[in-house]
């Protein structure tokens, strides 16, 4: 593939790839945090406290840390994160050397920090809930087809890096 054939493929998997991640975000970690909040009666802080502080570097942490993740599906995996249009080459580099997960727990921190800016016990069971759902997710559905898809490649990448948290090399 000659070069500009090759950087306009790479735009076009970024662009999908930064519809996806927009359309998730909006949705799981803004609307349904939004909904929550609402339900338990929590309002926006009227100062900005520890709390909020330390919120906000955990959250931003968090997004920083999917951001990340979601750029080096593009141009390691040459695909995006989501199930219908996933990498074409299995992704071990960048945030995926340390963990195999690393983007669900992006958007876990991102959660976390809402909730320490909030100090909403709902939205940190809402944080929870979603690393319950993601594990799930993960295990019934991401790992099979991984599995499917790269084969030796993916069973190696298992056995030395850790599903949620890091292992020692």
């Amino acid at each position: 593939m000659r070069g500009a054939e090759r950087l306009n493929d790479t735009i076009f998997v970024l662009a999908r790839a930064l519809t996806y991640a927009a359309l998730f975000v909006g949705l799981l970690l803004i609307l349904v945090p939004a909904g929550v909040l609402s339900f338990a009666g929590v309002g926006r802080p009227t100062s900005l406290g520890a709390w909020q502080i330390a919120g906000i570097l955990l959250a931003t942490a968090g997004a920083s840390l999917a951001l990340a993740c979601v750029l080096t599906f593009v141009f390691v995996g040459k695909g995006t994160q989501a199930p219908f249009d996933p990498p074409r080459r299995l992704v071990v580099r960048g945030p995926y050397r340390l963990v195999r997960n690393p983007m669900y727990i992006g958007a876990a921190l991102a959660l976390a920090g809402a909730a320490l800016f909030f100090q909403s016990p709902a939205l940190l069971a809402y944080a929870a809930a979603f690393l319950l759902i993601a594990h799930v997710f993960v295990m019934t559905y991401e790992e099979p087809t991984l599995r499917a898809m790269f084969g030796k490649d993916y069973e190696a990448y298992c056995a030395t890096t850790g599903r949620w948290l890091p292992r020692s090399r």
